[in-house]
């Protein structure tokens, strides 16, 4: 077959397997399973041959019109370059783990074919936006994505936070979407074509008549889908659908979906300096803001998705400095370790029992009871702090090196400006992540107190899975970086001396300033009983010293719903803790400019459609009842009263046409 050939049936095995499964699911349930991992498993396969066949080269393109427009064309279109195939692997590589493990992860699930269904759908969408050449079709997966998370997302409709987390994932998404519809379709008909290729030519040839417009417009999609702020809030509710969904999103489909867009058309971004700087800008929010979130989340999920966020932000930070590579390069480093981690998470929540890290540093035993998820997440989440020699070390310092570069002038491709923004912003969260990281290990696996609940044995399924993404999630940035350069344009991947020292040294200092936080909380907790210790009542103090809790706080009955005294993140936080952990109330920011307005222009339409337009409506109806109750009253049927008023007419009309004769 040929490299198109193939690329074709990438995305259309999933595809088919969604259809058949959703077909097959009720009346042949056996089938379920198989119709789940063959076809992901089987892109899989096809995506590295097309990766391998491609090799780093030219792009491979081919194109046949989809339907006549009679003005800009949409074509079926593929543009395969390095890119494209590394980024489809990931896909590919993340969505079978997923596929398999959810067999194990929902074995008892009555609606698991349509789960899984989905998930193949969804997949399929990736890859479809990963391989189009037009920029429409890549926003029909785009969209296919935007609706399959909506319903994976809410998979556990019966709860109100999952129906809640899927409705503002969809609207806040959609929020995005529209003004990217609109410069999409103005970069288009600037360019005259919705093929990629043109699009850049038209670029390269300064064609774009307004390219700030045009940048800011398609930014506003791509911080909605990548959850960048101001548009990240769904992502943290997002945490209420399975885990399994959460790692497919996070690590291969959805939020990368738009860091790969602004990758593929980075020359578009890059033809307006304002927008260079505005997307700095937004990384660098976007990073400090999730990385301070993180560290007060109690949910372990919230806590990934919050670092989600934040990698997330190094991807965008790359692109604001104008080096794609290092975007990739990250993205799927993070995809890998990201995978891993929600995974891994899955198991510990299933043999914990619960999702808090409050009520898993109150347990002991959680790791010897999961031994697998335990040395796979240490593994990932050494990755996620950067600790060389772990993938994530390779890919970050090459983001923060990029924007080094940047901020000395080497390069024209941004602004001086830009680079240091990125700088100092990955710098910051650098210290961050691995404080996060480090507080997430110990709560979870360094807790003190009663044993572990037994809630039986992990499938294998669900084991096995760890294992194979805990090999890129040490080994893909060592090898990438030495390996991969020719598929990232031809840029070095390696690190610098000065961003790595720096880097890591904020890392290391990181883990240690929460390390030590732990130990004196630890020893805190341990002086005095639970129920006289929890955190301050205005919840303004971070963590105070427990003879002032005692005398201030009042007694929690239960264990699971106090706050737990030996978190570290609520010592070093002190009085940003409570702001921290909601999100710093950007809930209540876009309830205020968003929502309130939405609701009130809502009720002003209700108002006038119900006491102005109905009013027209029922008075147009109103008269003829009138007239018609007149002439009703006028029917009753006795010939008496008919030949009267037949003879009163006669008179009446004599007498005006006398009246009339006379005057004439």
């Amino acid at each position: 077959m040929t490299t198109t050939t193939l690329a074709v049936l990438v995305p259309l095995l999933p595809f088919l397997g969604a259809v058949t499964g959703l077909l097959l699911g009720r009346t042949a349930p056996g089938f379920v399973r198989p119709l789940a991992v063959l076809p992901t498993l089987a892109s899989l396969v096809l995506a590295v041959t097309v990766a391998v066949r491609q090799g780093g080269d030219a792009a491979v393109d081919a194109a046949t019109e989809l339907t006549p427009t009679g003005s800009v064309p949409i074509e079926l279109a593929l543009h395969i370059d390095g890119f494209a195939a590394l980024v489809a692997t990931l896909v590919g590589l993340v969505a079978t783990c997923v596929q398999i493990y959810s067999t194990g992860y929902l074995r008892d699930d009555p609606r698991y074919p349509s789960y899984a269904a989905l998930v193949s759908l969804f997949t399929s969408a990736m890859f479809l936006v990963v391989y189009s050449g037009d920029l429409i079709v890549l926003l029909v997966g785009w969209e296919v994505m935007g609706i399959c998370s909506y319903f994976l997302v809410g998979h556990y409709w019966e709860t109100p936070e999952a129906r809640a987390a899927s409705i503002k994932a969809f609207l806040v998404t959609k929020l995005g979407d529209v003004p990217f519809l609109i410069g999409l379709l103005a970069l288009a008909t600037d360019a005259g074509s919705f093929r990629i290729t043109e699009v850049l030519a038209t670029v390269a040839h300064g064609g774009l008549d307004h390219p700030t417009l045009v940048a800011l417009l398609l930014l506003a999609g791509v911080a909605g889908k990548s959850a960048q702020f101001p548009l990240h809030t769904w992502l943290p509710d997002a945490m209420a659908g399975p885990t399994p969904v959460s790692a497919l999103i996070h690590a291969a489909t959805m939020v990368a979906a738009g860091v790969y867009f602004v990758a593929r058309l980075l020359p578009v971004f890059e033809a307006s300096r304002a927008a260079m700087v505005v997307l700095a800008v937004m990384a660098a929010v976007t990073m400090a803001g999730s990385g301070l979130a993180a560290l007060a989340q109690d949910d372990i999920k919230r806590v990934l998705a919050y670092s989600t966020i934040g990698q997330l932000g190094y991807m965008t930070g790359a692109l604001a400095v104008g080096d794609r590579g290092a975007a990739v390069f990250h993205l799927l480093s993070h995809g890998a370790f990201k995978a891993l981690l929600f995974l891994a998470a899955g198991v510990i929540i299933h043999a914990a029992g619960t999702n808090s890290l409050a009520a898993m540093s109150r347990t002991t035993g959680l790791r010897d009871r999961v031994p697998d998820a335990f040395w796979t997440m240490t593994v990932a989440l050494l990755a996620l702090a950067a600790i060389p020699p772990f993938s994530g070390f390779f890919s970050k310092e090459t983001v923060l090196g990029a924007a080094e570069h940047v901020s000395t002038g080497h390069t024209g491709h941004a602004p001086a400006a830009a680079g240091w923004i990125v700088l100092v912003a990955g710098l910051l969260t650098a210290v961050l992540t691995a404080a996060y990281a480090t507080r997430l290990w110990l709560l979870a696996f360094r807790g003190h107190g009663a044993e572990v609940p037994d809630h039986g044995r992990q499938p294998l399924t669900m084991t096995v899975v760890l294992w194979v993404l805990a090999i890129p999630s040490l080994a893909l940035g060592g090898f990438a970086y030495r390996s991969l350069p020719d598929w990232f344009d031809g840029r070095d991947l390696a690190p610098t001396l000065t961003t790595s020292v720096l880097g890591t040294g904020l890392a290391l200092a990181g883990g240690l300033a929460v390390y030590s936080a732990w130990r004196h909380t630890t020893a805190l907790a341990a002086r005095f009983p639970l129920g006289a210790v929890a955190a301050h009542p205005e919840g303004d103090a971070g963590l105070v010293e427990a003879e002032a809790i005692a005398t201030h706080a009042p007694a929690y009955g239960d264990v699971a719903s106090a706050p737990d005294p030996a978190d570290p993140g609520r010592l070093l936080l002190g009085p940003l803790h409570r702001h921290a952990a909601t999100g710093f109330h950007l809930d209540a920011v876009h309830t205020t400019v968003f929502v309130r307005p939405v609701q009130a222009a809502a009720s002003l339409v209700r108002f006038l459609d119900r006491e102005v337009v109905d009013t027209y409506v029922r008075g147009a109806g109103t008269l003829p009842r009138w007239l018609g109750a007149a002439v009703r009253r006028a029917q009753t049927g006795n010939v008496q009263t008919y030949v009267s008023a037949l003879l009163a007419g006669t008179v009446v009309l004599v007498v005006a046409a006398v009246l009339v004769a006379t005057g004439a």
